[in-house]
């Protein structure tokens, strides 16, 4: 392990997709027979049918004192409660929303919770739903690199300057809330008025709300959606949401309201149980990847993949997404599931979606952070997985679409992660690995996060550098050396902070 010194110089045959639905079909009917009890007590959903703009990251703004004006809102949020400490309540929000009229019951909602995939299939969701002509507000979180990231209106982040209206708006009704609290609103609570409140003046058509963290307890969960979205669960958050997959689908199957429908995607047997046992008690009825609609078919292609996707009322051939990965293939196939829901699609009428719109829709999906491109030569990919699972799908994503003869690692993680976990899951492709830090006070500590990599990766392996912008250059120079045309690339990992702080400093504002 070292400190880096400065470098001056600086055609097949395709199967039958048909045929790789029923082996999705059976490879899940061959799991926990104990699933079978509680399916058979649930309403599942699939319908009998025959066959079948930007990058969305804000710049600071060009007006200085509209810039100065978003600074003051951002410290006012900021000296609230962090995103990560928690109150198990929605006692505030709901408080806080009375007061304010309750502008969550203005329009429908789809709600996603999950661990992973929750940004990217919500900008999926809302692609789908705006190519049909839907007045769209999309809540996600964390950002990458503005907060106003975080509240979408027709597909594009709120304007700096309506984002401080609706703040200014609000904030009266705030610290009336505040005052009758044992605690203050955090800043995740207020955010989520904010974007309760903004879809309700639009008016939006349907509202596509992420999960803060969790489901029961968490702030978004004074909706009622119409469409509950489970993505892939894993551990993470262990200290609040629980140990196991079992106590963390507990928590985030809290989502799941009377008489919705609930859209699963794969998930491990024991958090499939809690989670199906929920949409039998609230008499919910429920689709599952892998029984009720899937991905058929995927192939690499440049700029992303083709898939066959089968959703609720059919096959959808033919579908470009220009995102890499199949853990995204596998989020499209998610939110077109969620979007035929909505629709009413297999339960209302059986038949699929338009083709074209559905084509045109998942072709202009963006999803900044997540095995994004941001640089050639060496190329420099970043993505925002922060724990083991998420590395995987990334390690598995990057190998799968790129191909880098050599690969280095700039990772900047938080210290609340299982970071051990996140490391050994690059191993295998990380040629070497540069530790850092990101901006947060979240963030590890470079030495420690060194120590750790030190036991995954061997000293010789490992190389420190403590600000990120040493980090990058230190891994491009790595890169570098192999020559102009030896395939060698980046990857920066660890936490959307760090991905979001080096696509500002590789230029990508």
């Amino acid at each position: 392990m070292s400190e880096r010194p400065r470098n001056d110089d600086p055609d097949p045959t395709t199967p039958d997709p048909a045929d790789g639905f029923e082996e999705l079909v059976e490879a899940e009917t061959n799991r926990d027979p104990d699933l079978a009890v509680i399916e058979a007590g649930s309403r599942t959903l699939r319908a009998q049918a025959g066959p079948p703009q930007g990058d969305g990251v804000p710049a600071r703004p060009a007006d200085p004192e509209v810039d100065r004006a978003l600074r003051a809102v951002e410290d006012e949020l900021a000296g609230r409660w962090g995103e990560t400490k928690l109150d198990p309540s929605v006692q505030r929000i709901v408080a806080l929303l009375d007061i304010l009229g309750s502008p969550q019951r203005a329009y429908p909602a789809i709600h996603i919770t999950g661990t992973n995939g929750k940004t990217s299939t919500a900008r999926m969701i809302e692609a789908l739903l705006g190519a049909f002509e839907l007045r769209t507000g999309r809540y996600t979180s964390p950002h990458v690199q503005s907060v106003t990231e975080r509240i979408s209106l027709d597909g594009a982040p709120i304007e700096a300057e309506r984002f401080i209206e609706t703040y200014r708006d609000i904030a009266p009704y705030v610290e009336m809330t505040d005052s009758q609290q044992e605690y203050r609103l955090s800043f995740f609570e207020v955010l989520t008025a904010m974007a309760f409140a903004a879809f309700a003046d639009a008016p939006v058509d349907v509202a596509v709300v992420e999960v803060g963290m969790g489901g029961t307890w968490d702030a978004t969960n004074v909706i009622d959606g119409d469409v509950a979205v489970i993505t892939p669960i894993s551990l993470d958050h262990t200290d609040r949401l629980g140990e196991t997959p079992e106590q963390i689908a507990g928590e985030k199957s809290g989502i799941i309201k009377k008489d919705a429908t609930v859209v699963l995607a794969q998930q491990p047997v024991d958090a499939a149980s809690v989670m199906l046992k929920r949409a039998v008690e609230v008499d919910a009825t429920v689709a599952r990847e892998g029984m009720e609609f899937g991905v058929l078919s995927r192939e690499v292609a440049v700029g992303g993949q083709m898939l066959t996707l089968r959703g609720l009322g059919g096959e959808y051939p033919e579908i470009f997404l220009p995102l890499y990965g199949a853990h995204q293939a596998h989020n499209a196939a998610v939110a077109l599931a969620a979007v035929e829901a909505f629709f009413g699609v297999g339960s209302d009428h059986a038949r699929t979606l338009d083709i074209d719109t559905v084509r045109s829709a998942f072709a202009a999906v963006t999803s900044p952070g997540r095995m994004e491109v941001v640089r050639r030569s060496p190329t420099v990919v970043l993505d925002a997985a922060h724990n083991p699972a998420g590395a995987l799908a990334a390690a598995e994503g990057v190998t799968e679409a790129f191909g880098f003869s050599r690969l280095v690692g700039v990772v900047g993680a938080s210290a609340d992660k299982d970071v051990r976990g996140f490391l050994e899951a690059f191993e295998p492709i990380f040629a070497e690995v540069v530790v850092t830090r990101n901006s947060s006070h979240r963030a590890m500590d470079p030495d420690d996060l060194a120590a750790v990599a030190v036991e995954v990766f061997g000293a010789e392996r490992v190389v420190v550098e403590p600000r990120l912008d040493d980090a990058l250059e230190a891994a491009i120079t790595l890169a570098e050396e192999e020559g102009e045309f030896s395939g060698a690339g980046v990857l920066v990992t660890g936490s959307v902070i760090t991905v979001g702080e080096a696509r500002l400093l590789l230029g990508r504002s």
